[in-house]
C-alpha cells in the first residue's frame, strides 16, 4: 500500500468543558495551533486523548471535529483500540467515512494475548478495512509486547504499514528495525527516544511534548530526518526537562494541566484521572515557565 507516514506526529489531548462534555471550542484551537506551528500530522483519540473514557458518538465527534479543522492540510491518523477483536473491527469502519487518512491500533489491554493472538487479531483488523494501520506496541500500558518477530510477519500484510514503538528497549527497537521491510514506518512512542530510533532507521515520532511545543518537536524530528545530529541533539536537550515533565504523574494528566496553563483548555479530566499533585504542579510550572510557555500562545 503506498502510504508514507514519517515526521512529527501529535498524540492530541481531548479537552472537556466543565461539566464533562467535549470542548469543541478549544479542540478546534488545539488543531489551529498545531497546523499553524507546521506539525505533520495529528492522531486524535489515542490514549493521550482519554479514549478509554469517550463514549462511542463523543469519540466519532471528535474525529469529525479534527477532520473538518484540518481540512485535507495535514494527516489525520484515528486512534481505533480496544481489547474485543470484533469491537475493534466494528470501530475501523465506523471511522472510514469520517475521511481519516490511517488508524493507529493499539495492542489488546489486560488481555495479554500470546504473540498468535496479537497477529491474528491485528490480521483480523487489517481484513476488516481499508485504511492504512500503525500498530502501537505499548506494554507498559498493555501488559502485553509485540515482539519484533510478530511485527515483522504483519508487515508482509498490504494495509499494515508502521508501527508506534514505545517498548522503552532500545534493543527490541533495532531488532525491529533489522527485522521489517523496507519503507515499514517505525515511529518512536516515547520522545525522549526519538532522537536515536531515528538515528538507528526510524521515520518520526507520535509526540506528546509536541501538544505543548508543536514547532520546536517537529523542527527536531526534521533535524535527524536530515542527519543534522549535532543540531537535532542541542534542541532535544533543551526539550528534555519538558518530555521528562509530561510524565510526571500517567499521562496524559501533565500534558493536559500544562496546556492549562498555558490558556489552550480548560485542566478538566474524566476518572479515573484526576488533578496533579500540587508538588509535582510546581515542578512542571517551572519547566513550562523556562520555555516561556507561561505567555498567552498565538492561535
Amino acid at each position: 500500500m503506498a502510504f508514507h507516514l514519517k515526521g512529527c506526529g501529535t498524540a492530541l489531548v481531548t479537552p472537556f468543558q466543565q461539566d464533562g462534555s467535549i470542548d469543541e471550542v478549544s479542540l478546534r484551537r488545539l488543531v489551529q495551533f498545531q497546523l499553524r506551528e507546521a506539525i505533520d500530522f495529528l492522531v486524535p483519540c489515542g490514549t493521550t486523548g482519554e479514549t478509554p473514557t469517550l463514549e462511542h458518538g463523543e469519540y466519532l465527534g471528535v474525529l469529525r471535529i479534527v477532520v473538518q479543522e484540518v481540512a485535507g492540510k495535514i494527516p489525520v491518523i484515528a486512534g481505533v483500540g480496544g481489547n474485543a477483536t470484533s469491537k475493534v473491527c466494528a470501530l475501523a469502519r465506523d471511522v472510514e467515512p469520517i475521511g481519516v487518512q490511517g488508524i493507529l491500533s493499539v495492542a489488546p489491554y489486560y488481555n495479554k494475548p500470546t504473540q498468535e493472538g496479537l497477529f491474528q487479531h491485528f490480521e483480523q483488523l487489517a481484513e476488516s478495512t481499508d485504511l492504512p494501520i500503525i500498530l502501537y506496541n505499548v506494554p507498559g500500558r498493555t501488559s502485553s509486547n509485540i515482539e519484533p518477530s510478530t511485527v515483522a510477519r504483519l508487515a508482509q500484510i498490504d494495509n499494515i504499514v508502521g508501527i508506534k514503538e514505545a517498548s522503552g528497549s532500545i534493543a527490541q527497537q533495532m531488532e525491529l528495525l533489522r527485522s521489517v521491510p523496507s519503507g515499514f514506518a517505525v515511529l518512536s512512542g516515547d520522545d525522549s527516544v526519538a532522537l536515536p530510533l531515528i538515528a538507528l532507521g526510524g521515520v518520526g515520532v507520535i509526540s506528546v511534548v509536541s501538544n505543548e511545543m508543536p514547532g520546536a518537536m517537529t523542527r527536531l524530528v526534521h533535524l535527524a530526518l536530515e542527519g543534522k545530529f549535532a543540531e537535532a541533539r542541542k534542541l532535544h536537550f533543551e526539550l528534555l526537562p519538558l518530555m521528562q515533565a509530561n510524565f510526571i504523574e500517567t499521562s496524559p494528566i501533565p500534558v493536559k494541566a500544562a496546556l492549562a496553563m498555558m490558556g489552550l483548555i480548560r485542566e478538566i479530566y474524566r476518572l479515573p484521572l484526576v488533578a496533579m499533585k500540587p508538588e509535582n504542579r510546581v515542578k512542571l510550572e517551572k519547566v513550562l515557565a523556562a520555555h516561556g510557555l507561561l505567555q498567552p500562545q498565538k492561535v
